[in-house]
């Protein structure tokens, strides 16, 4: 099963969801829905949300149970 650490990094970074949707193009509910994992994003908004935090795809999104 694939989990993210959107949320995480999002707080991080202390942008809300909002700031974090207007970044990459999206709707605050899109953003909403991936953080909970009701969404599976395209590779591109995969791309833009690890260019918007400065860290690698993997980082993001990996498989329950890796680190």
């Amino acid at each position: 099963m694939l989990c993210n650490s959107v949320r995480e990094l999002r707080a991080r970074f202390r942008l809300t969801q909002q700031e974090l949707a207007d970044r990459v193009g999206v709707t605050r509910q899109t953003i909403g829905l991936i953080e909970k994992g009701d969404y599976a994003p395209s590779i591109t908004l995969t791309l833009k949300i690890s260019y918007v935090f400065g860290v690698p795809v993997e980082e993001i999104f990996r498989l329950k149970g890796e680190r």
